[in-house]
């Protein structure tokens, strides 16, 4: 059906109540890489029981760790084909360290619709408590409908940010595996886009993409790692924009740059003529 702004905007997706141990971040961290290093005191802090530090963007798939089904994108005023989505762009911010295990609530609304022409960009934004009600952390997330655009909605602003015209202070490669999207896969995000090649081709892809929020999260550790000593537990918020692909297999180069208090972030893939692949990537500490 045709996107109708009127009733997606301000839309409540409902509750979802949900909980967690150290199992699932420990999984979660794997997925990403962690542990690669098994004799790095740093690296054990994310796949350790002992002194285990919980990176932010697990707040990404905390509620939907045990779905086995694929996603959908349908509510209020929305439905598209899935095979037209990729995600647009993802903020978390912690509003403390994220405990270990858990247990807590989420709200999702939509925010706002916009409306570029040849495609759609829905804005979704989430809001998660313990259960004692005290706030975990807010999520922010968009995701790109291509040919979904047209509806006659606005198109929103087109700020940008930019790094400083410098070299970066500091570089960090990480190698992705073969069958990155397959571990990943296991923190819930079940989206055949990632794992079935027939799938990735009708999206118009030679095989499976990496998903965004691996991406995100890859590289999340490695500003984390680079700038905050590998302590999780200092990050404050972790925003970026979904620039292009990654192939499971490739490297990504994260760039960072240090400047007015906050850390700015470029990823790209060196294999392939340093293609950027996240961009306008914003870490803060916490303060």
């Amino acid at each position: 059906m045709p996107i109708d702004p009127a009733v997606a905007i301000g839309a409540e997706l409902g509750e979802e109540r949900f909980s967690w141990t150290a199992s699932e971040v420990q999984l979660y961290h794997l997925a990403l890489g962690a542990g690669a290093d098994p004799g790095d005191p740093r690296e054990l802090r994310y796949v350790l029981e002992d002194n285990l530090h919980v990176l932010p963007t697990f707040a990404t798939v905390a509620a939907s760790f045990h779905w086995t089904e694929p996603p959908t994108v349908a509510f209020p005023g929305v439905s598209i084909d899935l095979s037209k989505v990729v995600h647009g762009t993802q903020e978390v911010v912690a509003h403390r360290p994220l405990p270990v295990a858990g247990k807590a609530t989420s709200r999702t609304k939509v925010v706002d619709v916009l409306d570029k022409g040849k495609a759609a960009v829905i804005v979704r934004e989430t809001t998660t408590v313990d259960e004692h009600g005290s706030p975990l952390w807010t999520a922010r997330s968009s995701i790109f409908a291509k040919g979904e655009g047209g509806f006659g909605g606005h198109r929103g602003s087109s700020e940008k940010i930019t790094p400083p015209d410098r070299e970066p202070d500091h570089h960090v490669d990480t190698a992705t595996l073969p069958q990155q999207a397959l571990l990943y896969r296991l923190c819930g995000d079940r989206n055949p886009l990632h794992a079935d090649p027939a799938f990735a081709a009708r999206a118009g892809f030679d095989r499976p993409i990496l998903h965004g929020l691996c991406t995100y999260g890859i590289v999340a550790k490695a500003v984390t790692d680079a700038v905050l000593d590998g302590d999780a537990t200092a990050v404050g918020s972790w925003s970026a924009k979904f620039a292009g692909v990654v192939f499971p297999g490739e490297t990504l180069r994260t760039s960072i740059w240090r400047e007015d208090g906050r850390f700015v972030v470029v990823a790209t893939v060196p294999e392939r003529d340093d293609a950027v692949v996240l961009s306008e990537g914003v870490l803060t500490a916490r303060t």
